[in-house]
């Protein structure tokens, strides 16, 4: 049997039990949690890995077309906040792409998309410095005919709109984010760990790093280091393998959601974990920002 770590609760079961909410009925992650029945448990855990695999196409999707819509950023750099619609979007899935579009471009992110009532239903993700539902609250009193709803905390919320109310409230969101958000808050940074002594890119320090719950104020290590990329391929069409010479050792690594190469040289934010290849276990890379 293998070891279950903090990791696959937040990568593989959570998502999991999640996307039966978002695109079909949330009582089947709960009846998969509680049931006795270890063969009921099976048929449900593969219902959901299938909720889940329909869960990733429509966001992917939905990325693409967010990204398409985006343009570059960098010729819009002064738009303190992101708010992106698509007739195509599915509301299930809003809340997933406004994160990723939050994590790449560092602004506040709503991502809206028209519910069976005809109205916008929106979901976003915030950055330090910005108190989402608090934005919203600001937003409903400069734009009261315009929000019919909303709820959330700092960093999440939700909303729904009017139909024809969302340039006003893109306008007001904009507004408030202005306000409130300096260049500094804008400017992404990430802080790290340091470098890694290369006599602890071992399997003991992962076993280390993965023996403790890590989370939102108490994150997993994040180590920063210059290295040479020696090898780079997509895998998947999504993802960016690479071999880089690091700590003076070359070493297998991998960036999830990346496909734009790598220079010749990069300095490098990672985590440390493992990767099984061939029925043994090895040291792995995983890259998660660069500096070129």
């Amino acid at each position: 049997a293998q070891r279950c770590r903090a990791e696959d609760f937040g990568f593989a079961v959570g998502p999991r039990i999640n996307a039966a909410g978002r695109l079909a009925d949330m009582t089947l992650g709960i009846e998969c949690l509680l049931t006795d029945d270890a063969a009921r448990a099976h048929e449900l855990a593969a219902a959901l890995d299938a909720i889940n695999r329909e869960r990733r196409d429509l966001q992917a999707g939905m990325h693409e077309r967010s990204e398409a819509l985006l343009g570059d950023l960098a010729e819009r750099a002064s738009a303190p906040a992101v708010v992106l619609f698509d007739e195509g979007f599915h509301e299930g899935v809003v809340g997933v792409v406004a994160g990723r579009v939050k994590d790449r471009w560092h602004r506040p992110t709503f991502v809206f998309a028209r519910g069976t009532d005809g109205l916008l239903k929106g979901s976003g993700r915030s950055i330090a410095g910005f108190h989402l539902r608090d934005a919203l609250d600001l937003v409903s009193k400069r734009e009261p005919d315009a929000l019919l709803r909303f709820g959330g905390h700092a960093m999440a919320a939700g909303c729904t709109l009017r139909d024809g109310a969302l340039p006003a409230f893109t306008r007001a969101l904009q507004q408030v984010a202005g306000e409130w958000l300096d260049a500094a808050a804008l400017a992404q940074r990430l802080p790290t760990d340091g470098a890694l002594q290369p006599e602890w890119f071992d399997l003991a320090t992962v076993r280390a790093i993965e023996s403790h719950v890590w989370g939102a104020g108490f994150e997993a290590p994040l180590f920063c280091d210059e290295a040479q990329v020696l090898q780079q391929r997509l895998v998947a069409d999504k993802h960016l393998k690479l071999r880089l010479l690091l700590a003076g050792t070359p070493r297998e690594a991998i960036w999830f959601g990346r496909t734009d190469p790598l220079p010749a040289r990069a300095r490098l934010a990672f985590r440390l974990g493992s990767d099984r290849f061939q029925g043994l276990e090895r040291v792995q890379v995983f890259v998660v920002a660069a500096c070129e």
